[in-house]
């Protein structure tokens, strides 16, 4: 009997040592080129997340101490301004108008940051173009509006938000799952005369029209939410036995701030196997609850990040993590 146990002892060890060697760094590659920095829709105003469902008003609950920020996200000023704090690339919100323009603009109506009401898509340029975008904005639970009159006519087009990012790339985000935006947003990008693959744009959202995005740029960065979670999931246990699952290959491994340790061969072995398969990996603020933040908040957190790490950071509060970052 005793026999048996040391000899059952004795073969989980051996798996454990295989497990260990297997998805050891010492033996992966040192990853080539740095850390780049996604500034999420630019410079904005950062919000207390907690218990905010899809549809919340999130301009209404702005933290206290950003009243005097005249720069609003997923504006020409917002995306400038994250250029000149060392963002590497720049997360937008892309939208069609109802006279077949399209803007950047995260919420799906104009009630919450603007003095207009309705649905973007039901808008027009022009009447998008009217509006106070600083309108909605409170620190104090909406006593207060500081920064109404501030944000006049700011909310701008595809076009010219190209043209004032120079040749930094961006993260298109899809908010809808038509993959007609996908065209539109295409046919912009070619008329603008922008190779968005040599540029190092990214498209990401949901799922329809990113898949439309994978056939109209072949080999360009495109992820949908839904697949990035089921690469993360499967790669979590998958990639301990040595395993590249198939959701990760041309796919995106998001990996929140704090669970880094949950990925197998963290750090070098899990990139030398992302790049192998042709995924990127990006990191994102720390889960708390169940639920990750979009990004880092703190120049400080870019401490826990391995020094090597050459994939994608997503960043909330680009003045703070931006400055912090030393290449």
């Amino acid at each position: 009997m005793m026999s048996k146990l040391l000899w059952g002892l004795g073969g989980l060890w051996m798996l454990f040592l295989i497990v260990l060697l297997l998805n050891s760094s010492i033996w992966a590659p040192d990853p080539e080129g740095q850390l780049k920095m996604v500034a999420h829709r630019g410079v904005h105003h950062l919000y207390d997340p907690a218990g905010v469902g899809r549809d919340d008003c999130t301009a209404v609950r702005m933290l206290p101490g950003q009243e005097d920020l005249e720069i609003f996200e997923n504006t020409i000023r917002s995306i400038q301004a994250a250029i000149g704090m060392e963002a590497d690339m720049i997360e937008v919100d892309v939208a069609p108008t109802r006279d077949g323009k399209m803007v950047l603009f995260h919420d799906w109506t104009v009630d919450c940051r603007t003095d207009g009401t309705g649905n973007v898509r039901d808008l027009t340029l022009a009447e998008l173009q009217s509006l106070d975008i600083g309108y909605g904005y409170s620190s104090d639970g909406g006593q207060t509006f500081p920064l109404r009159g501030k944000g006049v006519g700011e909310i701008p087009t595809v076009e010219e938000a190209l043209a004032s990012g120079g040749f930094k790339p961006f993260l298109f985000n899809f908010k809808s799952n038509d993959s007609d935006e996908a065209d539109q947003l295409h046919a912009i990008l070619k008329s603008a005369g922008r190779n968005a693959l040599k540029e190092g744009d990214g498209f990401y959202g949901a799922e329809a029209p990113v898949k439309r995005m994978k056939e109209l740029i072949p080999g360009t960065w495109a992820w949908s939410n839904a697949g990035a979670k089921t690469c993360a999931t499967d790669y979590a246990w998958m990639g301990w036995l040595g395993v590249m699952p198939d959701s990760c290959k041309d796919g995106t491994l998001v990996v929140p701030l704090n669970y880094q340790w949950a990925f197998a061969g963290w750090p070098n072995r899990t990139i030398a196997r992302m790049e192998a398969a042709g995924a990127r990996i990006l990191i994102i603020g720390p889960m708390t609850g169940g639920e990750a933040s979009h990004g880092l908040t703190h120049g400080d957190q870019l401490t826990d990040i391995p020094a090597n790490f050459n994939g994608y950071v997503m960043v909330e509060d680009i003045r703070k993590v931006g400055p912090a970052l030393v290449r």
